[in-house]
């Protein structure tokens, strides 16, 4: 069997055959239980559960290992604030309920903010504006407790920024603001006391823990919580992480994410004089070698379930202040991935089923699915950004972006190979992929099949990929074959399919005149070949989300064509021109 992170040994043929099965989806009893404890936070009882002293003072302040943003600090100066595709006026924008999207709230509440205006050197205007924001948001949610200001992810976020950038807002010599700030990270960490073990598993349940954690490091007095919350973390670490380092929602920025959570520990046991938790560690240590292995020739992030494409240097930054070394995994079973890395080309592939509903509630059907690049430059990608991009997307659009035929793979007449249902949760569909890896001489080469298909049309989905060992071409197979045990049909019916390779932003694609090829231009002026045998062929408009969140038109390549009961192959090779 091959190695996990290195691949097989030159000159041989490592092979590694596994079927990966589908995890079991949210209960109702789960979701009740979930809802009944969003309730409870209206009560007064949970109001009066978080009263008590605040302190007086920090033990510690860290220093925040994680740069701010210049631009977007000097934007908050000049009166707007931006975050996931959006900005809106500070004067006008609305604390209490902000008409925005996901990303731009989290934003605001977790106060991410405050990171971008510490990287300006100019108290004189960084302070006043933190103290009238903080003040802003502490008149409408500081004594009430509400989804979503106050998700413990959320909360444990806005904790670390408060008291990691406290300068920002403990210089005022206002005492009753000051007593605001700290009686607010008090309230906090008794929410999170209460709450930390209802965030979702993965990367939200890690960050609340770690907001435990951090407030009982560098609030006076914290010893036990700082006990119970570092069992706490242990176990939010083992059951939101895979065996083999990735989070249980498969969403790369989720690990990121996650690794950022780790780089903020790090900065608050070192304010303490203190080490870093055995189980952190362990989990810094398999969790960086699964996150690199979802990154592209340029650095940056794939988009995988929901995902935005994070740029190198985000990402660069994460992985410093956590203290992250590693080698990207390429092959990883649980976390679902498989990079295929020759010459200068790296392909990642998604071989394995959806997240349940219970770890992702943005979860994509997007099983057999591939990202291509060749140097820095994506040439096949997906259109990502599924639940992260900016409300002025209609829920269509959301859903859209979720759905297989976003995603560079096949869809069996206009449907998903996993169901998206009408609440926005996973439904039935891919159960189990088997998957088979070689690597030799000639190049990396993936087999692979799912069943999202074999209920409802009675096709399962084979994709086979090989990436030739100089990087320069890549050839492909897609198959539907007849499922066994399904239904019999007439030996003339006919089912519709599409095969689709969305292509990055700035590449320009020229359909030939037979329908059977296309010429493709990168931005830099490469040339690559696209030919499929015996289908339709056609140029088509796409859209791409980038790693700021923002939607821009692109174009794919589709080949259409029809399946007979017995099934169907398609074959096709992406090459360099010489």
């Amino acid at each position: 069997m091959s190695d996990d992170r290195n691949g097989a040994a030159p000159g041989g043929i490592d092979q590694d055959r596994r079927i990966i099965s589908a995890g079991t989806g949210e209960s109702l009893g789960d979701r009740a239980a979930a809802w009944f404890e969003r309730l409870t936070w209206r009560t007064p009882l949970h109001d009066r559960r978080l009263d008590g002293q605040h302190p007086a003072r920090l033990v510690a302040v860290p220093v925040d290992p994680m740069p701010g943003e210049v631009d977007l600090g000097e934007a908050l100066l000049e009166g707007w604030m931006f975050a996931g595709a959006e900005h809106h006026a500070l004067d006008t924008l609305d604390v209490a309920a902000p008409a925005a999207g996901p990303a731009f709230v989290d934003y605001l509440h977790g106060f991410a903010w405050l990171r971008d205006l510490a990287v300006i050197d100019d108290r004189a205007r960084t302070v006043p504006l933190a103290e009238a924001l903080a003040g802003r948001w502490l008149a409408a949610h500081g004594e009430r407790v509400s989804d979503p200001a106050w998700r413990p992810a959320t909360v444990a976020r806005r904790l670390a920024m408060w008291v990691f950038h406290s300068p920002l807002l403990l210089s005022s010599s206002d005492l009753v603001f000051r007593s605001r700030i700290l009686n607010g990270i008090a309230r906090a960490a008794r929410h999170l006391d209460r709450t930390a073990d209802r965030a979702p598993p993965g990367a939200e349940r890690v960050a609340a823990w770690a907001g435990v954690v951090i407030a009982g490091l560098l609030i006076p007095g914290g010893e036990t919580r700082t006990s119970i919350g570092e069992a706490g973390l242990a176990r939010a670490l083992d059951t939101g992480m895979t065996p083999d380092g990735g989070v249980v929602s498969r969403s790369p920025a989720a690990l990121l994410d996650l690794l950022a959570t780790i780089g903020l520990l790090r900065a608050a046991y070192d304010a303490r004089g203190l080490p870093l938790p055995q189980a952190v560690g362990q989990a810094l240590t398999i969790a960086t070698p699964a996150l690199l292995g979802t990154t592209m020739g340029d650095g940056g992030l794939s988009s995988w379930q929901g995902s935005l494409p994070v740029d190198a240097d985000a990402v660069n930054d994460v992985l410093i202040a956590s203290g992250a070394h590693g080698r990207p995994l390429r092959q990883s079973r649980d976390w679902g991935y498989q990079r295929l890395a020759n010459g200068s080309a790296v392909l990642i592939v998604d071989a394995a089923p959806p997240p349940t509903a219970r770890v992702a509630a943005g979860g994509c059907a997007s099983t057999l699915a591939f990202e291509f690049s060749d140097g820095t430059e994506r040439l096949v990608v997906n259109c990502g950004g599924a639940g992260v991009t900016g409300a002025r997307l209609s829920p269509a659009m959301m859903t859209g972006l979720r759905s297989t035929a976003a995603h560079s793979t096949l869809t069996v007449a206009d449907t998903n190979s996993t169901a998206i249902l009408a609440d926005g949760t996973l439904g039935k569909g891919v159960r189990q992929v088997e998957l088979t890896r070689q690597e030799s001489d000639l190049g990396s080469r993936i087999e692979a099949r799912h069943d999202g298909y074999a209920r409802r049309h009675g096709f399962l989905h084979q994709r086979t990929l090989l990436l030739l060992s100089d990087g320069r071409e890549l050839r492909g197979e897609d198959a539907l074959l007849a499922a066994p045990g399904a239904r019999t049909r007439r030996p003339d019916a006919m089912t519709p399919f599409l095969l689709r390779f969305h292509l990055g932003a700035g590449v320009e694609a020229v359909a030939t005149a037979d329908a059977q090829a296309a010429m493709l231009r990168t931005a830099s002026g490469q040339f690559w070949h696209f030919r499929s045998r015996g289908e339709r062929l056609t140029i088509e408009d796409s859209v791409w989300v980038d790693g700021w969140g923002r939607l821009f038109t692109t174009h794919q390549i589709v080949i259409h064509g029809l399946a007979p009961p017995g099934g169907v192959n398609i074959n096709w090779v992406l090459k360099r021109a010489r």
